[in-house]
């Protein structure tokens, strides 16, 4: 009779831990300090609960890309791995660079959607899990627009029209819209999406699904918006430094009175502005013969479990834990955005642990319609190539028709070495 006791009790012991036994782990992760002590208190519950012990590997963004690019070349990888989504091809090109999730039983799939998870699927593997949704969306200095006396714009032609309205008001060095950098890459990107509801990359060809005069016409468009002075050139923006929107005086004050920007970003723009302004998240802007939205909608990073971790099933159970159980959805709270688990982002919200102004702005992501974004647009041979060309353009070093081929060449070249 003990021993059929002590046998029930190992059973029962088991089953509150979900493992016959402990494991050493380790988890690597970038961030800055708030996340930091969030995801150590988390590593902290959730080894506790379930009996693991989890050492804590992290650092800022800056160097690691190459700390984890040497790791996984020698193998010494963490058991669990905070990836940038746009990495995922890089160390797994056939999905087998990470251990396939869906062969690991603690880890609870049923939180994500099928199309959130199709974003971290390489070969037919899940090689990560989406920790956040992200995507951009558009912000606009309401008060701005109250201010000129005209509505905040639905449609580009609106956006355009306003333009002379705000320079009128506010002075010549007042501006619509944002557009520089990577937001003008963006921009054009979002005008040939909405155009033909293709992504840049075609995934069953491995090469850009665009044609030249498509992305031509992209690239006019952003010319357009330049002529117009809805936006600043990127000539006169290099003459003032290149500085980042949100430490611009124009940006605090009003005459900047719109941008493109990451959702989980908002604090970032609306805090510098001065008091009394309002910044808000707004519907996409389409064109009126838009196929589709055009969202650029994508995980903000993935937690991935190494292929050569000697406990996934412990690592599952962690992860799991910190993604989909209280003890870790309370800890990390929105120290990695909104979840795009679905109970933790049920959990968070009732507890009111969720901004309101973010969680607008990722509501119109998730809502909006777009084909689904590959990786590759954010290879950074594949940016830069974009981005230097649009300069390119915007000094009239190109025209629009050589920019155009020249995005394309360049990013073929970069997806044939993943053939």
């Amino acid at each position: 009779m003990r021993r059929l006791m002590t046998t029930a009790a190992l059973i029962a012991a088991t089953a509150l831990s979900g493992t016959a036994r402990a494991e050493s782990l380790r988890m690597s992760w970038w961030g800055g300090e708030s996340r930091h002590v969030a995801t150590q208190k988390a590593l902290e519950a959730c080894g506790a609960k379930h009996g693991h012990k989890i050492a804590a590997e992290f650092t800022g963004f800056d160097g690691y890309l190459e700390k984890l690019t040497t790791q996984m070349a020698g193998g010494t990888e963490a058991d669990i791995i905070q990836v940038n989504w746009p990495w995922l091809p890089l160390f797994s090109r056939d999905g087998t660079g990470f251990v396939d999730l869906k062969s690991l039983s603690a880890l609870d799939l049923g939180q994500w959607s099928p199309e959130a998870l199709a974003t971290t699927t390489i070969g037919g593997k899940i090689n990560g899990i989406p920790v956040s949704t992200t995507g951009r969306v558009f912000f606009f200095n309401t008060t701005t627009f109250d201010k000129i006396g005209v509505a905040v714009p639905k449609s580009w032609d609106e956006l355009m029209a306003v333009s002379p309205v705000i320079k009128e008001k506010l002075g010549a060095d007042a501006f619509a819209f944002n557009a520089v950098k990577e937001t003008a890459q963006l921009l054009v990107t979002l005008a040939v999406v909405q155009k033909t509801g293709k992504d840049m990359v075609d995934p069953s060809i491995n090469r850009v699904a665009w044609t030249p005069q498509e992305l031509a016409a992209g690239i006019e468009f952003y010319g357009q918006l330049v002529k117009t002075g809805t936006v600043q050139s990127i000539e006169k923006e290099a003459g003032e430094g290149s500085v980042n929107l949100f430490e611009k005086p124009a940006w605090a004050d009003g005459r900047i009175a719109g941008s493109y920007e990451w959702d989980s970003t908002y604090s970032k723009y609306a805090d510098p502005l001065k008091d009394g302004q309002k910044l808000e998240p707004r519907p996409m802007i389409r064109f009126a013969d838009a196929v589709t939205d055009g969202v650029y909608r994508r995980p903000s990073m993935v937690f991935s479990i190494s292929r050569n971790s000697k406990h996934p099933e412990a690592a599952a159970q962690i992860l799991n834990c910190l993604l989909n159980e209280p003890e870790g959805i309370a800890a990390l709270g929105d120290s990695r955005g909104l979840p795009a688990s679905r109970i933790a982002a049920e959990m968070l919200a009732k507890a009111g642990k969720v901004d309101a102004n973010v969680k607008a702005a990722n509501d119109i992501v998730i809502a909006a319609s777009g084909p689904s974004v590959s990786p590759f647009n954010e290879h950074p041979q594949v940016r830069s190539n974009f981005i230097d060309t649009l300069e390119e353009y915007g000094y009239g070093m190109l025209s629009a028709d050589e920019a155009a081929a020249q995005i394309i060449d360049g990013t073929n070249d970069v997806l044939k070495t993943f053939d």
